[in-house]
Order: structure tokens, then sequence, then C-alpha cells
């Protein structure tokens, strides 16, 4: 059997490797708002999370494969080592997926052989082959990593790859997961293997790669002109360390330089089919979806989706890109998603306008979302002449983010200036329901509502990061707040969005601040558990 593919397919791993960098954690409906948000973006592949890694991962796993898993749908994917629970986990967990996939690992460098699994090249090699049978054995769609392929003896990664795909794998992933590897070194790696793995007509070869020096994009693109098929990235290249491949950078690589990449894939140079399935307008709007959720802000340098992507300051930029875009532009902005509308709609618009403004710009909300999303957009209209299309994005994204709702913001009042002390009056309702009120001094406004917030909510936590944005331009403009704290050696998120930025800084720390007394009572209820079957 031949396995072959025309396009690249976009293996999302935002849910798994994005959500394991430091402060990403997401919830489950989190999770299956940003996994619908794939589904419309046109993802091959979504992998939705390591079943086997904890209850609430299995539960997400479950519960995309069952909502987004659709007829035409993507491919629903879970991670499991190379060991018979976690892969039964991961099968169990893809059951309600029309397409499900198993992805199963081991690693295969000496380096990790000697120091982490303590095994030699034999063990691994007979692991590898029975748990990728084993995998195939739930269902037919199989991929196996070799992890720490790009220090990897060649000589074994070929023979482990036979191996693998005589057992069933039909996809081959090539990982470089120390992010160490150059572009010409990782193209070369995957020529090698093309000419020497003796079956590697049968499965689809893919890459995965960290960012740490900077080079990951560039090192897929290398292996594309090579013979790589399917790319393993994030939305905003989020990931462990430096993160990952970035779906957007990679999407529109393969987009603006097709006729540099079409003869690679045997069409003629000047093709102008996409080499992807990826609806390109729908990448602006997930790119924003997951910062807001996860916490992880946008830099405004990054490519294509960064605040300055598309923006002019040098007078000679100007100057072309007024008489001619293409003088200073290599793709326009609307391809992305980012739109030239300004006022859509104001105080006066009714329900019906909003929603069918909301699904121009690919939101597709139920009643319930609807209605706290237009109560919001109510509030902001009777404070905005005129409500933007980013204005409607930071609203809805806003309200339908699903941290677990606790704590709730009440009241806030301030009292600062040049010679007063910054005091901070906060009422918060309880889990309860109960309504608590107090007070403090700090450095400044938001300092005062932060250590009055603390006295009531009364958990530990380091606040390391605090950031705020400007949704658009305007004295009216509407404030996004992102503020990620530490407690103990974990990371919260947390985001809000409001014209009053005293007031986003306030939901946006109790957003954490839910986060981290869910993740709190979590593990109250599994210690509980577990002393009960002791």
């Amino acid at each position: 059997m031949t396995t072959k593919t025309d396009k690249i397919l976009i293996f999302d791993t935002t849910l798994r490797d994005g959500e394991q960098c430091p402060g990403a954690t997401l919830n489950i409906d989190e999770k299956l708002v940003i996994a619908k948000q794939l589904a419309r973006l046109g993802v091959d592949i979504i992998e939705a999370g390591f079943a086997f890694a904890s209850p609430g991962d299995f539960e997400a796993v479950s519960k995309i494969a069952e909502i987004v898993g659709t007829e035409n749908g993507p491919v629903i994917c879970s991670l499991a080592r190379a060991i018979k629970a976690d892969i039964e986990a991961a099968a169990e967990a893809l059951k309600p997926a029309v397409k499900g996939r198993i992805h199963t690992f081991i690693s295969t460098s000496d380096i990790h052989l000697e120091y982490q699994l303590h095994k030699s090249r034999a063990e691994v090699l007979a692991i590898a082959e029975e748990m990728v049978a084993y995998a195939k054995s739930f269902m037919t769609d199989v991929e196996f990593s070799p992890m720490d392929a790009a220090r990897s003896d060649p000589e074994f990664l070929y023979q482990v790859l036979e191996a693998t795909i005589a057992a069933g794998a039909t996809t081959v992933n090539i990982p470089d997961t120390v992010g160490y590897t150059t572009p010409s070194e990782f193209g070369a790696m995957i020529k090698g293997i093309k000419e020497n793995v003796p079956n590697i007509d049968q499965a689809i070869i893919s890459v995965h790669g960290h960012n740490d020096l900077g080079l990951a994009v560039a090192n897929f693109l290398e292996a594309v002109k090579n013979g790589a098929r399917q790319l393993e990235c994030t939305i905003n290249g989020i990931g462990e360390r430096a993160g990952n491949a970035s779906l957007e950078e990679l999407v529109m690589a393969l987009h603006v330089r097709r006729q540099y990449f079409n003869p690679y894939f045997g069409r003629p140079e000047e093709s102008q089919e996409s080499l992807t399935n990826i609806d390109t307008r729908e990448i602006y709007r997930t790119s924003r979806l997951v910062s807001n959720l996860t916490g992880m802000l946008v830099q405004p340098n990054k490519a294509i989706v960064g605040a300055n992507a598309f923006a002019h300051e040098s007078g000679i930029h100007q100057d072309g890109v007024l008489k001619n875009k293409l003088t200073y532009e290599i793709m326009d902005a609307q391809l992305i998603g980012l739109t030239d509308n300004q006022i859509v709609l104001g105080k006066h618009s009714g329900r019906n306008a909003f929603r069918t403004r909301l699904k121009e710009l690919g939101f597709e909300l139920s009643d319930s979302e609807l209605n706290k999303a237009f109560v919001r957009f109510k509030e902001v209209a009777d404070k905005k002449k005129e409500i933007s299309d980013r204005d409607l994005e930071a609203i809805v994204n806003d309200e339908i983010q699903q941290a677990p709702d606790l704590f709730r913001v009440e009241l806030v009042q301030v009292s600062c200036g040049s010679n007063a002390c910054p005091t901070a009056t906060v009422t918060l309702r309880t889990p309860e329901g109960e309504e608590l009120t107090d007070a403090a001094i700090g450095t400044g406004p938001v300092d005062a509502v932060y250590k009055a917030i603390n006295r009531v909510v009364n958990v530990p936590n380091e606040l390391i990061e605090f950031s705020v944005q400007s949704v658009t331009a305007g004295i009216d403009a509407i404030g996004e707040v992102t503020i990620r704290l530490r407690y103990e050696s974990r990371v919260f998120s947390g985001h809000a969005a409001n014209t009053d930025i005293i007031v986003a800084s306030a939901q946006a720390y109790v957003n954490a601040l839910n986060r981290l007394y869910a993740s709190l009572q979590s593990q109250q209820k599994q210690q509980g558990v577990s002393a009960q079957k002791v």
C-alpha cells in the first residue's frame, strides 16, 4: 500500500503540546472552544490531549472527539506513551470520534535510552513494534514518534521506522524534541529516511519541532522540500520552552511562496491551488482566541499575527504602500481575517443584527452565550459611540471564556491621584453566594485592588505578569488585561476586557484566582478519593 497526499496535512497540537507551556493550562470547556475554532480553521488533525495523563485530559479528549470529531470534521488524536495503559486510555477517549488517531511514542536517541529509559536499542525496538501493533488493534489510524529523533543514530532510526510501519503505523513523525537541528540537517534527515526505510511509501512522514534556536519553521519548510507531508504545529507557536513551529507562519509561507514549493509536489510552478486545507481567513481570529484563553500574549512584531505585522511607520514604506501595497506587503491583511471594517454596530442595534454580525465574524454562539455577550455589548455601547469588529471580538472572547465561575466581581472602587494614597474597595460574591467587601492600599490603583481581592479570597499567590493592551484606537477603547500568577510550582492565567482598565484588571485577577481555586478544590477531592481507597 502506498500512502500519499497531494497537500500538506496540518496537525495542530495547541491543545496538547501548546498547553504544556507554563501558565497555559486550559479547562475542558476552553479546550472545546479552541477545538471548534481549529475545525473552522480547517486543520486536518487535532491532537486533543494526553488521555492517560489525568481524568481531566481524558474527559477533554472524549468531549472533543464527540463534538468536533464529526463526519466532516478533523481527525481527533490522543497522545500515548508506548505503554498499554496509555494506549487503552487513548482508544477509549477517542471512541466518540468518527475519525480517531492514536499517537504513540518512545525515545530512540542514545542519550535518552541511557539516562531516561535505561533500556537497550533492542528493547526499545521491540517495545515500539509491539505497542504500534497494540494501538493498531484499536483503530486503523496510528502515528508513531521516535522521540528525540534529531539526535538519534540514523541507522537505528531507520530500523525503528521500518519496524513500526510494518506493525501498522500510517504516519511516522520525526521530532526535533529539543530544538537542536538546523534546516539543512533536518532536510537531509528526512531525505535519508525516504532513501533508507524500504516501506516508507506506506506511511506519511510528519515532523514535530521546537523553537529553541528560532529555527523550527525553517526546519519544517526544508523537511517539506524533502518529502514531509504532515506538519505538527501550534497556534502562535506556543509550547514547552521556546515553543513549537508556528501554524500561521508555516501556512502563510506555503501560501505566499507556493510557486517556489509547487515543484516539490509535482505541480506546475504557476499553480494557484493551495498547498494546505487551511482557511487562512480564520488565522487571525484563531490566534486571538488562543492568546486570550491561554493568557499567552502575542508579541507585536510576531510574523503574520502580531499587531505590527501590517503596520508601516517608515516614510518611504508608507509612501510605497499608499501607491501600491505590493511595494512593501507580500500578503493582504484580509487574507488572514483582518478587515477594514470600523463601525459595525451601535447602542441602538438589536439582538438579530448582533447575532448576524457575529456569524459574519465566524462566531457560532449558543443562546446562553449570545445572551451573555449581548448584555456586555449593550453595556459597552452605552459607553462607546462606535463599536468596531475588534470590540465585538473582545466582548465575545471575554464572555465565552469558560473559567470556573467561583468568585465574581460585584464592585470595584478606587481612589488615587498625584498626592493621594491609592486605595481600593472591592466586593466579591463567593462560591456560596455571600458578598464580601474589603479594602486595601497599594503602590497604585491596580496594586490596591489586587491586595483587597487577596484579602477576600485568601489564597496565597505571586503575581508574575501583568499586561494591558488596547483593542482599538481612541480614548474610549476597550482595554484587555492579561495576568499570570504563580502558586507553588504552577502558573495560572487570567484575561478580561473592559472600557475601564481598573475593572478589567480586577476581573482578570479574579479569573486567574478562580482557576487556582478550582485546581485546589480538585486536588482536595482527589486526595479524598485516594484516602477512601486506602
